[in-house]
């Protein structure tokens, strides 16, 4: 059997037997309403069998595709520019006119993700109980209009105030954009959406260090009306308000109420992701999945990852202009050498995307993304100062590292049961993702400025404790499915009916 085909958080026997016990329980069939919006579909066929040829499958797909990614990955990429922002911006005079002291810049990477932090949960909640197409466009609209906002900050304190609620209005997008994947795709289908929607993370990089340059540039030849750093918050906001416009149209909450397929293509858009056994969405909150998800050491190893491996994460995605420019190059150069760095992260993870697939090997696939920025780091700090080209490409290699953190998210999607367990287990990441990104920031001392050796150290180490972790997760998931696959078969192993 190949390995996490069939992994799941929680071992899929318990989660099929606590849901038998729950179909089956009289007291329980009076509550109908409790049923997953897929089983409410199913029942409106009055036992009808639904059966989906490979062209109408491939067709379906190819509709769903078109619809869905380019908005995702367009929002996605934003998601990432949004939050970059004040890098470009501290190379763009925002301390200078902000009147920012000693480690006040650390503390603005790191209040993003304390607004991040304090808002996972209770909207995991909220997109469990809200539309979630609505709701998720709602968050993109507001986040869009608060980062605008920041073009009329003139103190730290406004400043404070901005990245707070720009981290709670945030705090929805990855954990929606991972429940959308599950709701509309299969299993096997999943991996590679995953990736593709947040290898955007790269084009955002891409687009914010060529837009930022350009600023930069025709300001300093032609001037400006406003401060070249304000005018990048403009456009990164106003963008993103387009954007949420465009989400609001187009996403729908579940297949059921998809205006862009016909009605028979709806029924048939929810039966071909049967097979996944999750439905499409579940607005009760059901106890015993939160005690099932805080009992899995899956959930705890997934946070503790989080936290560790975004360590690196928040340091490098407020610093990389600065670290850029410690390695000998102008400001105005870090802006435009920072782009490369973008398109490493795209390839990575469009390769770890589809060799996850093709091998069935989601979390081995993307250790290679991992090892590669290990030697990255390893090569900015031991290269010689003279040797600015070499340690560049040192950064450059760095930016394959977010894969593990993307596979481990993609198997959330999809190997997660039970719309409340998925939607928990989803938080603890997230939560873990927010406290390894407030951390981060502050491991970059303004004492060390501009080589940040310190900081560079503690992200190798950090790097390091990462790999043992997935090596520990992947032999965790090889012994599930082993036992798992001897109770398939077992001859008194019985399939329930609709278990799908």
């Amino acid at each position: 059997m190949e390995q996490e085909k069939v992994s799941s958080v929680t071992p899929p026997v318990t989660d099929i037997e606590k849901d038998a016990q729950h179909h089956v329980d009289p007291k329980l069939k009076k509550h109908a309403h409790d049923a997953d919006e897929a089983m409410k579909a199913m029942e409106e066929l009055h036992g009808e069998t639904i059966t989906i040829d490979e062209a109408t499958n491939k067709r379906l797909l190819r509709i769903i595709d078109w619809h869905l990614m380019p908005i995702m990955c367009f929002v996605y990429g934003m998601n990432y520019l949004d939050k970059t922002t004040l890098s470009y911006a501290s190379v763009m005079g925002l301390k200078p006119d902000l009147d920012l002291k000693g480690d006040e810049y650390q503390w603005l990477g790191s209040l993003f993700y304390f607004g991040y932090l304090a808002w996972e949960y209770p909207t995991n909640r909220l997109l469990q109980r809200l539309p979630l197409g609505k709701y998720s466009a709602a968050c993109i609209l507001i986040w869009g209009l608060i980062l605008s906002c920041f073009a009329a900050v003139e103190n730290y304190s406004g400043a404070i105030a901005i990245r707070f609620f720009l981290g709670v209005f945030e705090a929805s997008v990855t954990p929606g954009f991972a429940l959308l994947t599950s709701q509309w795709y299969t299993k096997d289908e999943q991996g590679a959406r995953v990736n593709i929607w947040f290898s955007f993370n790269g084009w955002g990089q891409v687009l914010g260090g060529l837009v930022a340059y350009g600023i930069a540039v025709g300001s300093e030849k032609h001037g400006s009306a406003i401060e070249p750093w304000k005018s990048v918050f403009l456009f990164a906001g106003l963008l993103t308000l387009l954007l949420g416009a465009i989400f609001v149209w187009i996403i729908p909450d579940n297949q059921l109420n998809a205006w862009w397929l016909k009605k028979e293509d709806r029924v048939l858009a929810v039966a071909r992701v049967k097979v996944n056994q999750q439905g499409i969405g579940n607005k009760h909150f059901k106890l015993y999945q939160v005690k099932e998800a805080l009992l899995d050491p899956m959930t705890w190893a997934f946070f503790f990852y989080a936290i560790i491996a975004d360590i690196p994460n928040g340091g490098v995605t407020n610093f990389f202009n600065q670290l850029i420019t410690s390695f000998g190059f102008t400001e105005q150069q870090s802006l435009l050498y920072g782009v490369p760095g973008g398109a490493v992260e795209v390839i990575a993870l469009l390769l770890n995307g589809y060799m996850g697939d093709k091998f069935q090997q989601r979390i081995l696939c993307s250790l290679g993304g991992l090892v590669c920025a290990i030697v990255g780091m390893v090569l900015i700090v031991a290269l010689p100062l003279s040797n600015n080209v070499g340690r560049l490409i040192g950064y450059y290699m760095t930016q394959a590292s977010p894969t593990p953190f993307v596979a481990l998210l993609s198997m959330i999607s999809s190997n997660v049961a039970g719309y409340t367990k998925k939607t928990t287990v989803a938080a603890f990441y997230l939560i873990g993702y927010c406290a390894g990104n407030i951390i981060g920031p502050q491991t970059f001392r303004p004492e060390d400025s501009p080589r940040y050796v310190s900081a560079e150290i503690t992200i190798i180490v950090c790097w390091g404790v990462c790999l043992i972790l997935l090596g520990c997760i992947w032999l965790w998931y090889k012994k599930e499915n082993n036992r798992k696959a001897k109770i398939r078969a077992n001859p008194e192993y019985v399939r329930l009916e609709n278990q799908g």
